[in-house]
């Protein structure tokens, strides 16, 4: 018999333990994204996930406290930490955006967080208070983080005179729209390579706003 088995044992308890809350949530968003966020029950997560509904309660109230969970683990940090980068950032404010959107893309794209848009859009009337709390804490800040590169392009003569919030949700159209694509119209509709999608975006836009010689 191999010694320490016992300890051995409570160490493996212990981690699985820790990664329980993320196995609950990988169960979740694979049931919001096969079934929509209205209609999974949370036996449902619980029995995807391997554990009792009992179980499941210690960790989660709700499936609002999951979709919280994700948005506040997973999303807010991330922003926090541009936020803080871009304050003391001196690169241009074209490199700035797209430095941002590849950025924000590749953190999302293949992962649970690219069904979020479609979860918004398509519950939002179902669950108001959980469509304001993304909208608070995701939507307007970064939408915040790029008005407030459109505004610095636009000072440093830059970019041309646009309105930054307006030109923000510009910017931020067509990305939330392939989202939302890729869960609702995909297996209906022409397929398409997304990063070549998003490139091509980022070069139409900033083209578009970017002062030349011919614009003063």
């Amino acid at each position: 018999m191999p010694l320490h088995t016992e300890s051995s044992a409570e160490l493996r308890w212990q981690r699985r333990k820790e990664s329980r809350p993320g196995e609950i949530i990988e169960a979740a968003f694979d049931l919001f994204a096969e079934r929509g966020f209205s209609a999974t029950r949370m036996d449902e997560i619980a029995h995807r996930a391997g554990i009792s509904k009992g179980s499941l309660y210690n960790y989660f109230k709700s499936k609002e406290a999951i979709f919280e969970a994700v948005v506040t683990e997973d999303i807010i940090p991330i922003i926090d930490q541009v936020e803080q980068e871009i304050a003391s950032n001196e690169d241009s404010s074209e490199d700035l955006i797209r430095c941002f959107i590849l950025g924000m893309t590749a953190h999302t794209q293949g992962t649970r967080l690219d069904i979020i848009p479609k979860l918004i859009v398509s519950e939002s009337g179902n669950f108001p208070d959980l469509t304001k709390f993304f909208v608070d804490q995701v939507t307007k800040r970064v939408r915040h983080l790029l008005e407030g590169m459109i505004k610095k392009g636009i000072v440093q003569k830059e970019f041309i005179e646009c309105d930054p919030q307006v030109t923000a949700r510009l910017l931020l159209a067509p990305i939330f729209q392939a989202q939302i694509w890729k869960y609702s119209l995909k297996l209906y509709d022409d397929q398409y390579d997304h990063e070549l999608y998003i490139n091509t975006h980022l070069k139409i836009f900033l083209h578009g706003i970017k002062r030349s010689a011919q614009n003063g």
